[in-house]
């Protein structure tokens, strides 16, 4: 703000660079832009002698940083917006979990519309149920399904090479669809098991943060550049993963081992038998270090070497950490006790309004029938003729006009007002 500001005082109005500077100045935010057009004189003309003005490579860097800024701002914005709400909501199901009504209450009231046929369906009895009794254990058991998917495919990752036995359960389950010929359960079995593995590998590419500059955001949120890397890295993913997908059911020749027709992947981007020492080395048990990656992953190992390294990480057990949930604690309330104001202020209008809003459409409709009367009753005076015995409204007028002419306004005098008032009605 402080160079936008400075390069938009420098450069006054005709000056040849002024349309970069408004260029600049209308990426910038509302508030921002009107701030600006308050501090900022335009009758000033520019001295080329005197004053030193920035060059337009300067300007287009500066433009680059304020969309940057304002992109970066706007997202902040709104992911803490997505926390508070988060945040009060976990809070109202802490509340509504002793609630002896069982209807759910929440403690502030949802900013956007509601949809009439929901909220017929899901009434806050219903709420109450789904959020404080069936949603925590129905995640229970959808987290013993995904553990036990888990578990396979580590299982089958290190043991998919072994063909006799066959030790891969994906390739096992395939197999024995394959001696019914039961088309149905091959293509199920196949679509549970891409489902879920793209499920892992692209979970990993939403929450991937490079330099805390490359991340997709929620909400409409991510940047250009981040856009292009997830994709660059979505298309990189694909191949592998179907490879390894043929791999795990032994549906590639060069596991299996067997003379059978070939997919239709492997038709097109062809096998791992052109580079022998991948097929029989690499592409075998390069598989098998998933099983130190869940290690890895189970004791955070990754967070505590950064912490080691002095790259500050969420510990459960670190000083930081705790520091850091009494601050948001503390933010919490803070925005809490704002919004409570805020509906506050929004109920007391509101009940203003319904109290004394018919009273003041009465009341104004009450003034502007009084002075329809009023006005019709002049008119009627003025075209009727002068009674004997009636004074006129133009008599009376010529009167006051008579009397304002008469009157001598007062001087007044900075050392009349000093004296005593006693003293100036003896003079008079």
């Amino acid at each position: 703000q402080q160079e936008v500001r400075k390069v938009s005082e420098s450069i006054k109005y005709n000056h040849p660079l002024r349309k970069c500077v408004d260029t600049i100045l209308k990426k910038c935010p509302t508030e921002y832009q009107e701030r600006m057009g308050r501090n900022m004189d335009d009758y000033e003309d520019f001295d080329e002698r005197q004053n030193s003005y920035p060059s337009e490579k300067s300007l287009v860097k500066l433009h680059k940083q304020v969309i940057y800024s304002v992109q970066r701002h706007r997202r902040t914005q709104v992911q803490w917006q997505i926390l508070l709400e988060q945040a009060f909501y976990l809070e109202d199901v802490a509340k509504n979990e002793t609630s002896a009504t069982r209807q759910f209450v929440h403690t502030f009231r949802s900013q956007e519309p509601e949809n009439k046929i929901i909220q017929y369906f899901y009434t806050p009895t219903v709420e109450w149920y789904w959020e404080c009794l069936l949603r925590p254990w129905f995640y229970r058991v959808l987290a013993v399904v995904l553990a036990t998917f888990s578990v396979i495919v580590v299982w089958s990752e290190c043991t998919f090479f072994s063909t006799k036995p066959v030790l891969s359960l994906f390739a096992v389950f395939i197999q024995l669809a394959e001696k019914t010929y039961n088309y149905i359960y091959i293509e199920m079995a196949c679509f549970l098991t891409i489902f879920f593995l793209s499920i892992c590998v692209y979970s990993t590419v939403f929450r991937i943060r490079v330099f805390n500059y490359y991340y997709l955001a929620s909400h409409h949120q991510t940047d250009a550049y981040s856009l292009l890397f997830s994709g660059m890295l979505f298309c990189r993913l694909t191949p592998p993963l179907c490879l390894n997908f043929l791999g795990l059911t032994h549906m590639d020749a060069t596991i299996s081992h067997r003379n059978t027709q070939p997919t239709a992947y492997t038709s097109i981007m062809g096998s791992m038998r052109v580079l022998t020492f991948i097929a029989d080395g690499f592409y075998i048990y390069y598989p098998m270090l998933v099983v130190i990656l869940c290690i890895a992953t189970y004791f955070s190992l990754g967070t505590r070497c950064l912490n080691l390294l002095g790259f500050q990480q969420f510990m459960g057990d670190s000083e930081m950490t705790s520091d850091l949930v009494d601050e948001g604690k503390e933010l919490i309330k803070r925005e809490k006790r704002k919004r409570q104001r805020q509906e506050e202020g929004e109920n007391r209008r509101r009940e203003w309004k319904e109290r004394y809003g018919n009273r003041d459409d009465s009341t104004r409709n009450r003034v502007v029938h009084t002075d329809q009367k009023e006005s019709s009753f002049s008119e009627t005076n003025i075209n009727r003729p002068l009674s004997k015995y009636t004074r006129s409204n133009g008599r009376t007028e010529r009167d006051r006009i008579e009397l304002l002419q008469d009157a001598e306004p007062l001087d007044f005098n900075a050392d009349l007002i000093n004296d005593d008032p006693l003293e100036l009605d003896s003079g008079r």
